[in-house]
């Protein structure tokens, strides 16, 4: 039976790239978006056999997820893999000290609860799947031992993104303890800097591409494969 994946956020970037390198592979994907016309316009950049989740999806609003995990139940009915990609986009200069709290909530809401209501929402279905495999995109931001932009490593700033996604790479940790025994993987992956906005390249993005590759991994894991742990390009992060 065809595999079957969902990649959240995928109007454009590494969710956009992750999808076509999945479809590419024979997976059966659905594209989601807040906005359904811009999930239809990836999947039509893909190929035609690339389908879309018929419901906007917001995963910072619990109804929205709901009703993606309710249309995804009925068409195509299955799932076997959970590309949880949907992110906040985030004030670089901002510090802890200074920080809007407001905002930083809304952060936490996308970057760590959307990843942890989209993965309950789906349990029923992932847990039907012989090869389950549940990928948050996550990033070395939220990491000790980042070289280049880990949590030491940017003097504070950043604070609301790295914090959710030192919260998301506990969250993947937890999921993982409670799933040890059953089929389903657990991992964060750390696509790293990618050129997915204007300027990054300047900065020492790489191409999008390689990015979502390293995704890919993840999501293909065998079943005898890691579980729990934070990965860039197959390898593991501390954090």
């Amino acid at each position: 039976m065809t595999t079957t994946a969902l990649v959240t956020g995928a109007s454009g970037g590494i969710g956009a790239e992750v999808a076509r390198q999945l479809a590419a592979t024979g997976v059966t994907v659905v594209v989601s978006a807040r906005s359904v016309d811009r999930a239809k316009a990836t999947a039509e950049s893909i190929d035609n056999s690339v389908q879309v989740l018929p419901v906007g999806l917001d995963v910072a609003d619990p109804e929205s997820v709901q009703s993606a995990a309710a249309a995804l139940a009925e068409e195509p009915g299955r799932l076997d893999i959970l590309i949880n990609n949907a992110a906040a986009y985030v004030d670089w200069a901002e510090l802890a000290s200074t920080a809007d709290l407001d905002a930083a909530r809304t952060v936490m809401e996308v970057n760590l609860f959307g990843g942890w209501r989209m993965t309950n929402a789906l349990l029923p279905l992932l847990r039907r799947s012989e090869h389950p495999r549940v990928v948050h995109v996550s990033s070395g931001a939220g990491s000790h031992d980042d070289e280049q932009f880990g949590l030491r490593k940017r003097h504070g700033a950043a604070a609301a993104y790295g914090i959710s996604k030192a919260a998301l790479n506990a969250l993947t940790s937890t999921q993982a303890a409670e799933f040890a025994d059953t089929p389903i993987i657990v991992n964060a992956v750390c696509p790293g800097l990618t050129a997915t906005y204007p300027g990054a390249e300047a900065m020492g993005a790489r191409p999008v591409i390689d990015g979502a590759a390293s995704v890919l991994w993840a999501a293909t894991l065998p079943d005898d494969g890691p579980r729990g742990g934070l990965f860039r390009d197959g390898q593991p992060i501390g954090w």
